[in-house]
């Protein structure tokens, strides 16, 4: 999937369809945030720019993803995505945070 929109190290184009967007999100951060640190909003777009122009949309892309967090023009990555996570999601509002479902 990924060779359709990466060429030489960057993104040729950004995929219309949310659902192979998110596909492309994860390759994304890794690439551009390795360390869990926080960066300024000016290192962000240095490191998005590495992939492609439209550096605005893709911060907007990984925070609508819940893959960074911004907060005072700082970003950083979010905690890893994990199936506790996917639950959350799922189930907003249960204010479950470690329960175990008989599934």
């Amino acid at each position: 999937m990924l060779r359709a929109f990466v060429r030489d190290g960057r993104l040729v184009s950004i995929p219309a369809k949310p659902r192979k967007r998110e596909l492309l999100l994860p390759f994304i951060l890794e690439r551009c945030f390795p360390e869990d640190r926080d960066y300024e909003e000016k290192e962000v777009n240095q490191r998005l720019a590495l992939l492609h122009r439209d550096v605005a949309s893709l911060r907007r892309y990984l925070i609508d993803a819940r893959l960074m967090t911004r907060e005072a023009g700082i970003y950083r990555r979010s905690a890893p995505a994990t199936a506790a996570g996917v639950e959350r999601e799922a189930a907003p509002g249960t204010g479950s945070d470690g329960g175990q479902s008989a599934g």
